[in-house]
C-alpha cells in the first residue's frame, strides 16, 4: 500500500469513479444526451450545448508549461477553493481526522474542514516576529489525526512570505504522516520562485496556484493543484466530471497567450510600484498606527479607529476588507492595491 493510500480515506481509495461520456472530438456526439443545436447567442468555440472536456488537455498542458511541472502533477479546478475542498474530502474522515492551520490565515481551510466534519487544529503565527511560522509547535501538534497542513505563503491576510527553509523542514518531518499544502495564490507578487519544482522530490508537498490574482481571471474561476501524480489521481475520482465550463476554458486559454502574459507582467510592475506607494505613504497618515510589510497584492494596516477608516473609504466609493475578525488583528484593515487613481483617492480619504 502506498503512502497516499495509507493517508487517504479508505472509501475514497476504493471508490470507483463516475464514468463520464467518452471524449472523442473527431466523432459526432450522440452519446451524452446533449441537444444537437447551439442555443441562441452562443458564440463559444465548441458550443455550449456540448459538455466540456473533463480536465481539458489543452488547459492542463498550458498550466503545466506555465508552472514548469509535468501535466500528470496538475489538477484543474474552479479556483483553488475547489482543490481545498477536494483535499479535505479525500483525506479527512468526519469525526476522526483533522487539518492544521496557522491563523490568521485564509478562512477556506477551516470552512472546508468543518463542512467535512474534521477537526481544525490551530497553531497561530508569531505576530511579534512578523507573523512567522511557529515550527516547533506546529510539529508538536501534528498528531496522527492531522492529515492535512495548510500553509499560505504569502499569507492572507498578513501579506508575508513564510520562511522557505522552515516550510521544507516541515514537509520532510511529516513525510508519510501528512500532506503539506502550500497555498501560493500570491507568489507572483513576492519575487520568489514557486515551491512547485520541489514536489517531485517531496511527494507529501502540494502547491495551490490560481489565475485569479496576477493574471486577472478571478471571474473565470480557474485554479490548479500541483501534487504527486498519485494525489492527483485520487482527487480525479471525486472532482465533478465537467468541472471546467467551456467559457472558462476558452477565456483562460486566451488569457494565457503570449500577448496577454506580457500585459500581465506590465501590470504586475505597476502594481508593485503602487504597493510600495501605499506602504510608504500610509504610515505618514495620522489615523494609521501600523503598516505591515507585504509580498502580496494587498497591504495590511492598523488604525486608531478602523470603523471610521472603513466609513471614510466608503465615502470615497471604495471598499477595503475589514480584518478585525481575524485573531490578533482587532484594529486592522486589508487594502487591495488598486489603480494609481484609486489608491490616491483612498489616501486622500484617510489623510
Amino acid at each position: 500500500m502506498s503512502w497516499v493510500e495509507e493517508l487517504a480515506r479508505p472509501e475514497i481509495v476504493a471508490l470507483k469513479p463516475y464514468e463520464h461520456a467518452s471524449w472523442e472530438p473527431s466523432l459526432e456526439r450522440l452519446h451524452a444526451n446533449e441537444l444537437p443545436w447551439r442555443p441562441a447567442g452562443d458564440e463559444s468555440d465548441a458550443g455550449l450545448n456540448r459538455y466540456p472536456e473533463p480536465q481539458p488537455r489543452a488547459l492542463l498542458d498550458r498550466l503545466a508549461a506555465l508552472y514548469e511541472v509535468p501535466a500528470a502533477s496538475v489538477l484543474v479546478g474552479r479556483g483553488s477553493d475547489e482543490a481545498i475542498d477536494l483535499l479535505t474530502r479525500a483525506f479527512c474522515r468526519a469525526g476522526r481526522d483533522a487539518v492544521l492551520v496557522c491563523p490568521p490565515t485564509f478562512g477556506m481551510y477551516s470552512v472546508c474542514a468543518r463542512i467535512q466534519g474534521a477537526e481544525v487544529v490551530p497553531v497561530p503565527l508569531r505576530a511579534a516576529e512578523g507573523f512567522a511560522l511557529d515550527e516547533r509547535t506546529l510539529l508538536e501538534r501534528c498528531a496522527a489525526a492531522v492529515k492535512l497542513v495548510f500553509l499560505c505563503s504569502p499569507n492572507n491576510p498578513t501579506g508575508n512570505l513564510l520562511d522557505e527553509a522552515a516550510l521544507l523542514r516541515i514537509v520532510r518531518r511529516l513525510a508519510g504522516r501528512a500532506l503539506v499544502v502550500v497555498d501560493e495564490a500570491y507568489i507572483e507578487f513576492a519575487g520568489r520562485t514557486s515551491l512547485a519544482h520541489r514536489v517531485a522530490e517531496l511527494p507529501n508537498l502540494a502547491i495551490l496556484r490560481t489565475l485569479s490574482k496576477a493574471y486577472g481571471l478571478a471571474g473565470a474561476r480557474c485554479g490548479a493543484l500541483i501534487a504527486d501524480p498519485e494525489v492527483i489521481a485520487l482527487l480525479r475520482k471525486i472532482i465533478p466530471p465537467y468541472a471546467i465550463p467551456q467559457l472558462t476554458l476558452e477565456a483562460v486559454l486566451q488569457g494565457l497567450r503570449a500577448q496577454a502574459l506580457a500585459a500581465s507582467r506590465e501590470r504586475l510592475t505597476l502594481l508593485l510600484a503602487e504597493r510600495q506607494r501605499l506602504i510608504t505613504t500610509l504610515p505618514r497618515l495620522a489615523r494609521v498606527t501600523r503598516v505591515w510589510p507585504s509580498d502580496a497584492n494587498f497591504v495590511l494596516a492598523e488604525f486608531d479607529n478602523a470603523g471610521d477608516a472603513l466609513a471614510r473609504a466608503r465615502g470615497a466609493h471604495l471598499l477595503v476588507r475589514d480584518a478585525r475578525g481575524y485573531p490578533g488583528l482587532g484594529r486592522a484593515l486589508r487594502i487591495t492595491v488598486g489603480t494609481p487613481e484609486q489608491n490616491g483617492r483612498l489616501l486622500e480619504a484617510w489623510g
